[in-house]
């Protein structure tokens, strides 16, 4: 057997040292030849695994493949604490003021309400699955197992990409508030180099300083990560709570004038951006591996600090747009120097504090999850499995942490935070919104038990959820004062729910926890992620266009065949077990 088989032994470790089979371990790698033989067999490898779905124990079955288990830590009271940290940082203390001064006004704060519940509806989503799927994977795993392999990875690549330009962008926000805490302009910290291109010729040596010591947190220990978080988490809520009540009391009713001066598209264009606030509680999800009771801690850790969260965000921002003109929000450190312009200078310094803790937990909790999915798309081996190893004496996947880390910090030393933020809140829009769609699968899809009419009524009725999302997303984003397409595409998206809900019997119901109100929940939470794609700027969608086929071409080169002969290496054992893959196309269970 290859060493990238599990065997139930996992991969082979050699102490410290690396070598080619730490990262090609697999079959079509051991020579030239048997490359070549891989690349020729690609159409059939890739209608294989585009076809093969994953099963809920496969997945929990590939936590043998890091040699040692992640160590069960973490209580409901952690998560909680977790989501928060992994949320308010970054996109609350910088985004708000750019936002609410060139795009919504003081309706930012309806900004924000949109993207809560969007955000909201996809934790709905995931809270789900992660009860059931108790893994590293997170959104990763649970694709898998719902929409295959394919659609997986390219989800798999976004995530990484959403997790490393997301903690490139906190980090370099931290850096602006540190230097307003220290009297300076943000880039009097940072190193300009006119040879580089707009937006990426602003160095930022203090980003990576951060992020370095991030990464020894975050090797260390999860618990530790965990109390160091909660810590930070609880002065961040008691700064938040000072913003709020010191804000109001220099609030001015005028500067509530106008309320909306962009109009609708303003709001939703700047709830696409803010969206960006909210990501990160995937993270959460992650940390199911790690949680002590998963079908109790979960729901209530992912739910309550999601409630929480958007509870804060809308009362700062009424607060920021109460204490001063849109017009004059600052967009390096709005809430920093809003309290200097009301005339409370000291303020300002506890502003910046607080935000540099919030975004300190922004980071650690980031840097946590990151390195979790990595974990997991290397057990699979679409990613080496070197990425997959979990250290025996700190039970943290240390090589995925150093890595994406490492990604991380290159990213931040160069890219400014508006590029980053438009990038990021594509890839989580994007991920958030397959996550629903698998959600609804799972649901009214189960091999062997859904008959063929059902199945097929279900991809018609997904279909048209999709196509009617998108071309009410396209119809906004190209008529700017139109409404007769509106008339048309979203009773097509509610009928096809209503066909959903009335005329394809649900397959399966949840074990432990579930989604109420399906399928219209989900329905809804892909319509809003759609929408909100839909007004996001032309250029973010051709970066997110050059990932993505950078992304496909290592997966027809290298992943594509990786996982493929993973595959067939326990193909053996799972039909000895019964646990074939379903649609897998050798094992003739189609």
């Amino acid at each position: 057997m290859a060493a990238g088989s599990d065997g139930g032994a996992g991969v082979r470790r050699r102490g410290c040292s690396c070598s080619k089979d730490d990262f090609l371990p697999e079959e079509s790698f051991k020579s030239w030849g048997n490359y070549a033989r891989a690349l020729k067999e690609t159409p059939a490898r890739l209608k294989d695994r585009f076809l093969a779905r994953s099963m809920d124990h496969t997945e929990l079955e590939f936590k043998a493949r890091s040699q040692h288990e992640m160590k069960k830590t973490l209580s409901w009271w952690d998560l909680i604490w977790f989501g928060m940290g992994a949320v308010i940082g970054a996109g609350i203390f910088v985004l708000t003021g750019l936002e609410a001064r060139d795009h919504a006004g003081p309706a930012v704060v309806l900004s924000y309400v949109v993207s809560g519940i969007s955000a909201l509806l996809s934790v709905f989503c995931y809270t789900e699955f992660a009860v059931e799927i108790p893994v590293a994977g997170g959104s990763f795993a649970y694709l898998r197992v719902e929409l295959g392999d394919f659609v997986a990875f390219i989800a798999a690549g976004n995530i990484l990409l959403e997790y490393v330009i997301g903690g490139a962008a906190v980090a370099r926000s931290w850096t602006s508030y540190f230097a307003t805490l220290c009297n300076h302009e943000p880039n009097d910290f940072r190193i300009t180099a006119n040879a580089l291109g707009e937006g990426y010729n602003h160095l930022d040596p203090v980003a990576v300083g951060v992020i370095a010591i991030i990464c020894v947190i975050a090797v260390l220990s999860t618990k530790g990560s965990s109390r160091l978080n909660y810590i930070a988490s609880v002065v961040h809520l008691v700064v938040i709570i000072f913003i709020v009540i010191a804000g109001l009391a220099k609030a001015d009713i005028k500067n509530y004038t106008p309320f909306s001066p962009y109009g609708a598209r303003g709001i939703f264009k700047a709830s696409a951006v803010l969206f960006f606030a909210y990501v990160g509680f995937d993270a959460v999800s992650t940390m199911a591996e790690e949680t002590k009771n998963p079908g109790r801690d979960i729901p209530i850790g992912l739910v309550g600090s999601m409630v929480i969260t958007t509870l804060a965000y809308c009362l700062l921002a009424v607060t920021l747009c109460l204490m001063q003109p849109y017009k004059t929000i600052d967009v390096d450190a709005p809430f920093s120097v809003a309290f200097e312009t009301a005339g409370w200078g000291w303020a300002k310094y506890v502003v910046a504090a607080g935000a540099l803790k919030g975004m300190t937990s922004v980071l650690l909790v980031g840097a946590v999850g990151q390195a979790r999915y990595l974990t997991h798309i290397a057990r699979t081996h679409m990613m080496p499995p070197w990425f997959s190893h979990v250290d025996e004496k700190t039970g943290t996947p240390i090589n995925a942490t150093i890595v994406m880390l490492f990604a991380t910090a290159v990213i931040a030393f160069f890219t400014s935070l508006d590029i980053l933020a438009d990038l990021l809140s594509i890839c989580t829009l994007f991920i958030f919104m397959l996550v629903a769609v698998a959600l609804l699968v799972r649901r009214y899809y189960v091999s062997e038990v859904t008959t063929t009419e059902n199945r097929n009524k279900l991809i018609g009725y997904i279909g048209l959820i999709l196509v009617s999302s998108i071309a009410t997303a396209v119809y906004w984003g190209v008529c700017l004062n139109g409404w007769i397409g509106y008339c048309i595409t979203v009773p097509i998206w509610f009928l096809a729910t209503v066909g959903l809900a009335f005329f394809v019997p649900q397959a399966r119901g949840p074990k432990m926890w579930g989604v109420p109100l399906v399928p219209w929940l989900p329905s809804i939470s892909i319509a809003i992620n759609i929408f909100l794609l839909g007004s996001m700027d032309g250029a973010s969608f051709g970066r997110f266009a050059v990932w993505t086929g950078f992304i496909l071409l290592y997966y027809f080169f290298f992943g594509l065949h990786a996982s493929y002969d993973t595959a067939k290496e326990s193909e053996v054992n799972k039909i000895q077990d019964g646990k074939i893959e379903e649609g897998d196309v050798t094992s003739g269970t189609m």
